[in-house]
């Protein structure tokens, strides 16, 4: 969070959330899903499975080793974290968090292609190299090995139902996304959005899969039905705080001023948009309607559309959501009881909710590039 402090029983002692680094626990979760996905993949050969290497950063366009940060993503992170916290331990987590980073990055080359991104984080996307009919194939292949992903459960001695309850789980959060992405895309098309109807829509399409991870985390740890379902309600709240933190980010900048390579080419409905249109004079409300029935907003748009967000405190208010958000969550992690837990993973995770500095944006919307 920019600049803010988070107290609870979780997290510890209050903190500044601006720029953490990722380390301890979370950096051996990162490490141990990034060996279950090469383990995946290392009899998987052709040119299809080098899209696939591509997207996660282990090679380059031309097939030949890259050296890429982890690409574990926030929401697979979650798998075994939550494991971990139930057992002390998370291996048996580490084929759910596989199969969560895959679909996330199913999600990420469908948004690539989508949106028309030229470039997917640090460098080409998929499409912009090889063409959309490739991208759409390395997304449905990425798609098919998140299955596969989750069949390795059973190596790592999870029962036969559980293994067909996380199936069932990543089907339907996959099918949450999609519902969230097509609300998402549809608020474009509408100058008023209710904030009911922004934290629908964000709780499907960047809580559901972080919901999911930590279900499955559950899930593989022996959880019953209750548990595994209080986790991914869990979950979902961070998701959703973690989405937020990142659009006040991505809109405010780095100086403060909205001046970012993203938001000056979309327009999207994000939280402080919304809850400025709701808060700000009619005045303001034109002024923003004007800005948004551009094509491209230009960076004296984005300028103004700011001093209208601060007049209302926008920031601050989404600031307060995503600390309530990661409250709610941390305050049931904290009444479990797990002997034997351990729970300096899902510290760093509900810091990570409230940071913009995580490693990589979850959302594809909020990459460099993205037009509308």
């Amino acid at each position: 969070m920019l600049g803010s402090k988070v107290t609870s029983p979780l997290l510890g002692k209050p903190r500044r959330l601006h720029k953490i680094a990722v380390a301890g626990r979370v950096e051996q979760y990162r490490q141990g899903v990034e060996g279950e996905l090469r383990n995946l993949l290392s009899t998987r050969e052709g040119f299809l499975y080098n899209l696939l290497r591509y997207q996660l950063g282990w090679v380059d366009r031309d097939g030949q080793p890259d050296n890429q940060p982890s690409c574990a993503s926030f929401p697979s992170l979650m798998a075994p974290a939550v494991c971990d916290l139930m057992t002390g331990d998370f291996d048996k987590a580490l084929p759910m968090a596989a199969a969560v980073e895959l679909l996330h990055n199913f999600s990420q080359v469908h948004g690539d292609v989508q949106a028309g991104r030229v470039d997917a984080s640090s460098r080409p996307s998929i499409w912009w190299v090889w063409g959309p009919a490739q991208a759409i194939n390395a997304r449905d292949g990425f798609h098919a090995m998140a299955r596969v992903a989750l069949m390795r459960m059973f190596d790592a001695g999870v029962a036969p139902d559980r293994v067909l309850n996380a199936t069932e789980m990543l089907d339907r959060s996959c099918l949450s996304m999609c519902e969230g992405q097509y609300a998402d895309l549809g608020f474009q098309d509408k100058l008023l959005v209710t904030i009911g109807e922004y934290e629908d829509m964000v709780a499907r399409k960047a809580g559901s899969l972080v919901g999911c991870s930590a279900a499955g985390g559950a899930l593989s740890a022996g959880g019953d039905g209750a548990t595994v379902e209080n986790f991914r309600d869990a979950g979902i709240k961070l998701g959703m705080a973690h989405q937020i933190t990142q659009d006040i980010a991505d809109f405010w900048g780095i100086q403060g001023n909205g001046i970012t390579a993203s938001n000056v080419l979309n327009k999207k409905k994000s939280l402080a948009v919304i809850y400025t249109l709701e808060n700000c004079s009619l005045a303001g409300r034109r002024e923003i309607a004007a800005s948004y029935s551009k094509r491209v907003l230009e960076p004296p748009d984005i300028e103004r559309i700011v001093d209208i967000m601060e007049g209302v405190n926008a920031r601050d208010f989404c600031q307060q959501k995503a600390r309530t958000l990661v409250s709610e969550a941390t305050d049931f992690f904290d009444e479990g009881v797990f002997p034997g837990g351990k729970r300096e993973g899902l510290r760093e995770l509900a810091a990570m909710a409230l940071s913009s500095d995580t490693r990589s944006s979850d959302d594809p919307t909020n990459r460099p590039g993205a037009q509308t």
